[in-house]
C-alpha cells in the first residue's frame, strides 16, 4: 500500500500542515481536513510514514464521533470532501481519509485524561509520587489503574516543540472557570464512556487526548480526532497485568523503538525500519477492527 506523506491540492487554499493533518480552507464556515500517513512521536514529525494510517484514523475517529455525539456535538458535516476538488488525482488523495468540518475556534489546551499509570505519568510518579503535580497513593505500580481518571491538561505546542503539562488552575487562567470546567467534564465523560465500550471489545484505554472548539455563540464541540491510536494508549485486556506495560495497539510500539535507538528526540528523526513500520500499521488496523466490529 502506498503512503500519503503530504497532500497536494490546488483546488483549495492550504491553511496549515500539522503533525498528521493537512487543513484546507473551504469557506468562512468550513474546513477540509486530510489525514495523512505521517507519524509523530515525542512532538516530532517522523520522516517515515505508516501506509494506510490516515484512513484508519479517519474511520475510527468518525466511529467515535458518531458514537459519542450524545455526550458533546462534534465538528463533522455531511459535505462530501470529493465534491470540493476538481481532478481525479485530488479526489484520490481524499478518499477515505478526509472530512469537511465546521470551522471553529480551537480551545487552546490539550485535554488529556489518564486512567492508568503509564508512560510519562509513571516516570513522574517514580520520582515524585505525583502525576502532573497531582498526589497519588504510595506504592503504586507501573500500569496500575488510578483511583479515578485524572484530567491533566497541557499546552498546545507548535510542531517540533514540546507540549507542557499545566495544572487545572492554569487551565482556568487560560480558559476562564466556566470553559475550563466544561472541558474537564466533557473530557472525563467521553473517556469514561469510551472505556466502558472498549472493555466489551477486549481493549483497555489507558489514557487519551481530546481537543475542543467553540463557535461564535460559545457552543463547544469535539474536534480534531477522537480515541485513535495516535491520541490514545490502547492495551489488550487479555495481556494486561499490573507491574509492566502491556503490548499496545498504538504508536507506543514506535516510541519504544525510538527510545531504544538512542535518538535525541530532535530533528532529523531516524528512518524507522520497514518491519517496525509494518508491525505498527498492523497495530493500527487491529485496534480499528476490534473497536468497530459489530
Amino acid at each position: 500500500m502506498s503512503a500519503l506523506l503530504e497532500s497536494n491540492l490546488t483546488s483549495l487554499p492550504l491553511l496549515h500542515r500539522g503533525k498528521v493533518r493537512d487543513i484546507y480552507e473551504v469557506d468562512d464556515d468550513h474546513l477540509l481536513i486530510v489525514q495523512t500517513d505521517r507519524l509523530s512521536a515525542f512532538d516530532v514529525i517522523l520522516s517515515t510514514p505508516v501506509p494506510g494510517k490516515g484512513k484508519v484514523l479517519t474511520a475510527l475517529s468518525n466511529f467515535w464521533f458518531n458514537k459519542l455525539t450524545h455526550v458533546i456535538p462534534n465538528h463533522l458535516t455531511n459535505i462530501k470532501p470529493e465534491s470540493l476538488v476538481e481532478t481525479d488525482a485530488e479526489r484520490a488523495q481524499l478518499t477515505d481519509r478526509s472530512s469537511v468540518v465546521k470551522r471553529l475556534y480551537p480551545v487552546p489546551i490539550e485535554a488529556i485524561v489518564r486512567g492508568y499509570l503509564a508512560g510519562s505519568a509513571w516516570k513522574e510518579y517514580q520520582k515524585t509520587g505525583t502525576v502532573c503535580g497531582i498526589k497519588l497513593p504510595p506504592d503504586m505500580q507501573e500500569a496500575q489503574k488510578l483511583p479515578q481518571p485524572l484530567f491533566t491538561p497541557s499546552t498546545k505546542a507548535p510542531a517540533g516543540e514540546h507540549d507542557e503539562n499545566i495544572s487545572f488552575e492554569e487551565a482556568v487562567k487560560l480558559l476562564g472557570t466556566p470553559r475550563a470546567n466544561a472541558v474537564r467534564h466533557a473530557t472525563l465523560s467521553l473517556y469514561n464512556q469510551a472505556v466502558e465500550y472498549a472493555a466489551t471489545k477486549g481493549i483497555i484505554i489507558a489514557d487519551s487526548k481530546f481537543e475542543f472548539g467553540v463557535d461564535s455563540s460559545g457552543k463547544m464541540y469535539l474536534i480534531d480526532e477522537a480515541l485513535t491510536p495516535d491520541s490514545s494508549r490502547f492495551w489488550p485486556a487479555d495481556q494486561y497485568q499490573v507491574g509492566s506495560t502491556p503490548p499496545s495497539f498504538d504508536k507506543q510500539f514506535v516510541r519504544d523503538w525510538l527510545e531504544a535507538s538512542g535518538w535525541n528526540k530532535q530533528l532529523p528523526s531516524p528512518q524507522i525500519p520497514a518491519d517496525i513500520i509494518a508491525k505498527t500499521a498492523e497495530k493500527y488496523h487491529d485496534a480499528a477492527r476490534l473497536l468497530m466490529e459489530a
